[in-house]
């Protein structure tokens, strides 16, 4: 074998990880033999269409067979779509993608996009459009992503619980006031506290819609026995923004625990339904939103997330972790 060729074991694309954007490597990688069909980290088409430039995209768009091959059920504009990349969307179509190919939750890329912040990225034929509960969702997404703003919310617990207020919420979980001067002392390190204390304080803020329970050191808010507590008679989303390995969600409806481990702002996924496949497009890596927008709240600023609430109190001792 010449020197430089790509050997049997390898598919010419090692190495390339999420950054697809240096055209001139990847036509070096293709002049030695890369397959611009696969590749060990998936399509290569779908991985530039998510992750890199419109000229890598075309590149390799001119050397595939078929421009709406299909990984793990959605095609290359698909993924540029959803990774809100419209020219390599735009490069994509022109090389002969189709926008309209139903695809996941019965979306086609095209529809999708209606609801996102390019909702001209392709000319649209005549009867496509979004319902009206769909474009009011994309309207409410825009107006609270932009209400809540950008702030550090790592390692924050919340719960966002639909219909009651923050005095319902207080009793309910039957907490009690936390003086001034004690809050003042465990915002200033809340880790160097010892953590069965520390965990048991947490904030809570009225907003149109319901409450947000808040926690900026810890999980407490979405412990099962606080969100059965929340959402009896109505429902609840909890999220833990854990700083090891990512955000996890869940959801409480009329005293249960029905959803658990879940992925807020994570993007679309396979099995969602369409109204999930919405929510995730409008939401994405956005998981403070995600968690107001499925509880319907709608807060008009990020105080109830990134504080000061309403008011600091203290759950009473009790196991949490059974519902």
């Amino acid at each position: 074998m010449a020197e430089g060729k790509v050997s049997a074991a390898s598919d010419g694309w090692a190495g390339m990880g999420w950054d697809w954007t240096d055209a001139d490597d990847v036509r070096r990688r293709l002049g030695e033999g890369a397959d611009p069909e696969k590749g060990s980290g998936g399509r290569p088409l779908h991985r530039a269409a998510a992750f890199g430039s419109c000229e890598v995209v075309a590149e390799l768009a001119g050397r595939v067979v078929d421009m709406d091959a299909v990984e793990n059920g959605v095609t290359a504009l698909w993924e540029a779509v959803v990774s809100r990349k419209p020219e390599n969307a735009r490069a994509l179509v022109a090389a002969g993608a189709d926008p309209w190919r139903l695809s996941l939750g019965g979306w086609s890329p095209g529809r999708l996009s209606l609801a996102g912040p390019t909702p001209d990225l392709f000319p649209v034929p005549e009867g496509v459009r979004l319902t009206v509960r769909e474009r009011a969702a994309a309207q409410e997404a825009d107006r609270l992503t932009t209400a809540l703003g950008t702030f550090h919310y790592d390692g924050t617990g919340l719960a966002c619980v639909a219909g009651i207020d923050a005095a319902e919420a207080v009793r309910r979980l039957e907490a009690a006031p936390v003086k001034g001067e004690v809050i003042e002392e465990l915002l200033e390190d809340p880790y160097e506290y010892d953590m069965d204390e520390s965990l048991r304080v947490i904030g809570v803020t009225s907003v149109p819609g319901g409450c947000v329970v808040t926690q900026p050191w810890g999980y407490a808010p979405q412990m099962p026995g606080v969100l059965t507590r929340l959402s009896a008679g109505t429902f609840c989303y909890g999220l833990y923004a854990n700083p090891k390995s990512g955000n996890q969600g869940s959801i409480a409806r009329e005293g249960h625990i029905e959803g658990w481990d879940l992925h807020p702002g994570g993007g679309p996924y396979e099995n969602d339904t369409s109204e999930e496949m919405l929510a995730s497009y409008l939401y994405q890596h956005n998981a403070v939103a995600y968690s107001c927008a499925f509880a319907g709240l709608r807060p008009t600023d990020g105080r109830a997330v990134a504080g000061p609430p309403d008011v600091w109190v203290e759950l009473p001792r009790r196991d949490y972790w059974s519902e």
